[in-house]
């Protein structure tokens, strides 16, 4: 039987031939995805361990795996972050006491004074840019290469820089260590180690998680639809086999021969093309780096996984969908009407949004717990839709049948009433989608709500702010007049200012008042002739020579504008004492263009080597919105291909759908019913269904999302925007674009030669 099996599925004809093609390529989707999303969460775990070096110094439990030996000599450690053009630059100045100080993982040797080790990147942009701009930041010479091992991907930009002893004995922040961190920041624990550098994996994880499940229901869908083309001529075919001995397991055998050969095809395909497009996966910056390709990695564990569960899957599915082919051998010739839906198919959807309610208040903390109780409630409620999809399909019948006297929606209504199922299986994986773009708009429209940052005009996004305070009472000496004169002379710098100190001890204007916590901090200092220079909150009261402005005015009020004033009050101080107060915050008004900002930079940074270098606005909203854009890149995928598969479920569906009724349409042409109410027909059975459950299934995405970021992150979603409703009417555009580009069959497979009785 499996020879027959194979030969029916090998050598049957186009048909045949057409649907084994559409299965195979949607197995193959299906793998490819799911190997993509485990690679990723493989490579990102490799991206944070090879960030474990940069927090060494962070703390004692830090470096508790990589204990030191009795005879190690002591290094000074002192890790910054510097900037170049909106991207980070991972700075470490260390300083060996002696030749048997730990060395960081990725160097050949400790760098002495005056030399440093540049990463790939960091070195091919140090050769091709002004050294006004970037290298005068790193007096020496450059001696060697940071190696692959300390690097989290192949674009970072990470310089080691030696130094002297007693040069980083003198700064507050650095610190002597025996040993280099091995702990990864996701295995930090928070409590005896402290993590400054790496990249949420298990938020990475969850969030992966939570996609993979979104993106293969609809590929899962789709196989279903693919294994049922034709299903009315091989339940014929197989009817005829019962009567001339075939016994029912010798037909489970070959229907389930076709299924397995799509499924090993279509396996095997699914790793073709994963390693194929590698490369090109590789490139996506979903941690704020892109992966090398090497990281990209399946472990024994993945591999089985996928290749066992993706044809469980799919066989699993092309089982349901083939259940109506597994008759009696006069089953064919006597059909009657199926029992129609009941209400209980409501209740799996219902089970999801229980268990998801639940959850609020009750989130598991590990993140194995989460992607469960998340991921199986999002399951839960896809299921469901698929199992109250028909009965929804045939209340929403019902209705149409009852209200309308015209030809093509009375038949309509009545074939959707008389096999609700059917009908439905040809628009589920449209609803699946509807309902799969809804929960990803939902919860990445509320993060960026409560995460995001507005938008600033470019004057305020290219400003340079220099924060000299860092949460303590650290100050630094003015600006000298030299110094001035050479930040004013950077072709490109518009203003700069300076906030001091205060002795005078007034307050900050831009205190919120009686809604914030504590009492009103002492408020800067500043001059209000260099403010009139600023992109923003510029004014000073009428006639005064200084302000009382907020100490981190270098935010431009884009975190808090309701509490920023219209005019910084004035203080009384000469313009002379204040140019001799030290100085909290310096900011360089810019015309946004890269050399200005740059050069500007250079200036500052070595103007205060031991301080941290100054960021631009824009560079400090994006380093906090840059997860928040690796989830949106996450939700544009989902959305993406989401609706081509389902819209690939929907025109095999409707073209199978035709075929398998062709004789029914036939006779009704025969009878005078004319070829346009046959259309109307076939196009109101589609878009019948799809409009009655696509309204639940919005519904159900956006509740979804709601008690999601309710539990994990006590948010509320927020109104899509506009591109939301285009996203959304385009696919149901699309679908009946779909639908009536299968209308010339319509005329094609109804002659009256299909009539005839066989």
């Amino acid at each position: 039987m499996i020879r027959l099996g194979l030969r029916l599925t090998l050598s049957g004809g186009r048909e045949a031939g057409a649907r084994l093609a559409v299965i195979v390529a949607a197995v193959a989707l299906g793998v490819g995805l799911l190997l993509s999303i485990l690679a990723a969460i493989n490579a990102t775990a490799l991206q944070n361990s090879r960030n474990a070096w940069l927090n060494t110094g962070s703390g004692t439990g830090a470096s508790s795996r990589s204990e030191a030996k009795a005879d190690t000599d002591p290094l000074w450690w002192l890790l910054r972050a510097d900037h170049f053009d909106g991207k980070i630059i991972g700075r470490v100045d260390i300083a060996a006491t002696g030749p048997n100080s730990p060395r960081p993982p990725g160097l050949s040797q400790l760098p002495g004074p005056g030399e440093y080790y540049a990463s790939p990147a960091l070195s091919k942009l140090l050769h091709a840019t002004p050294a006004a701009e970037l290298a005068d930041r790193y007096p020496g010479r450059e001696v060697g290469t940071v190696g692959k091992a300390a690097l989290p991907g192949p674009d970072s930009l990470v310089i080691v820089v030696g130094r002297s002893p007693d040069q980083l004995a003198k700064q507050h922040d650095a610190t002597r260590v025996t040993s280099i961190t091995t702990v990864a920041p996701s295995g930090c624990n928070g409590t005896n180690c402290t993590v400054r550098t790496g990249i949420d994996n298990k938020g990475i994880k969850l969030i992966l998680s939570v996609t993979g499940t979104a993106l293969i229901f609809p590929v899962l869908i789709l196989i279903g639809t693919a294994t049922r083309l034709a299903a009315a001529r091989r339940e014929q075919r197989f009817a005829a086999m019962r009567l001339v001995g075939a016994a029912p397991g010798q037909i489970s055998v070959i229907a389930a021969v076709e299924s397995t050969v799509a499924v090993v095809l279509g396996t095997a395909v699914g790793f073709g093309l994963f390693y194929l497009f590698r490369t090109q996966l590789a490139a996506v910056d979903l941690t704020r780096t892109p992966y090398f390709a090497s990281d990209l990695t399946l472990r024994t564990g993945d591999i089985l996984l996928v290749s066992l569960a993706v044809p469980v899957g799919a066989a699993i599915a092309a089982r349901l969908a083939l259940r109506r082919v597994h008759v009696s051998p006069l089953g064919v010739t006597r059909r009657v009407t199926p029992r129609p839906p009941r209400v209980y198919r409501l209740v799996p959807l219902a089970a999801g949004v229980a268990e998801l309610s639940y959850v609020i208040g009750r989130v598991p903390r590990s993140t194995n717990g989460q992607i469960w109780v998340f991921v199986g409630g999002i399951l839960l409620v896809l299921i469901g839709l698929v199992i109250a999809g028909p009965w929804l399909t045939m209340a929403g019948a019902r209705v149409l049948a009852r209200r309308t006297s015209r030809p093509a929606l009375l038949v309509a209504g009545r074939r959707l009433a008389d096999d609700p199922k059917a009908a439905f299986r040809a628009v589920s994986g449209l609803v699946l989608a509807l309902c799969v773009t809804s929960t990803a708009v939902g919860i990445i429209g509320s993060l960026n709500a409560e995460r995001g940052i507005g938008k600033v005009t470019p004057a305020i996004a290219g400003a340079l702010v220099a924060d000299y305070v860092q949460g303590g009472d650290v100050s630094v000496p003015p600006l000298s007049p030299a110094t001035m004169s050479n930040l004013n002379s950077v072709p490109g710098v518009k203003g700069v200012l300076t906030i001091h100190t205060n002795p005078l001890g007034t307050t900050d204007p831009a205190w919120p008042g009686p809604q914030g916590s504590g009492k009103p901090p002492v408020a800067g200092l500043a001059s209000c002739a260099e403010l009139a220079k600023m992109p923003a909150h510029s004014a000073c009261t009428p006639g005064a020579e200084a302000a009382s402005v907020s100490r981190d005015y270098g935010t431009f009020g884009t975190y808090s504008w309701e509490h920023w004033p219209t005019a910084w009050p004035a203080v009384g101080i000469s313009a002379q004492r204040l140019a001799r107060l030290p100085a909290h915050e310096v900011v360089v008004a810019t015309d946004g263009s890269a050399s200005a900002i740059e050069r500007a930079r250079t200036i500052l940074a070595n103007t205060y080597p031991d301080q941290d270098v100054p960021w631009t606005v824009r560079e400090d909203h994006a380093q906090s919105g840059a997860q928040l854009a690796g989830y949106q890149q996450l939700a544009n995928v989902v959305i993406l291909v989401s609706f081509p598969i389902a819209g690939c479920s929907l025109a095999v569906s409707v073209a199978g759908g035709l075929r398998d009724r062709k004789r029914p349409f036939s006779l009704l042409r025969l009878t005078g019913t004319q070829l346009g109410v046959l259309r109307r027909v076939v196009l109101l059975e589609s878009a019948v269904p799809l409009l009655a459950v696509a309204v639940v299934a919005i519904g159900m995405g956006f509740l979804a999302a709601q008690l999601f970021v309710q539990a994990q992150f006590n948010y509320s979603i927020r109104a899509p925007g506009i591109q939301y409703y285009v996203i959304v009417l385009a696919g149901l555009v699309a679908s009946l674009a779909v639908i009536a580009s299968t209308m010339p069959l319509l005329r094609r497979i109804t002659g009256p030669e299909t009539a005839r009785n066989e």
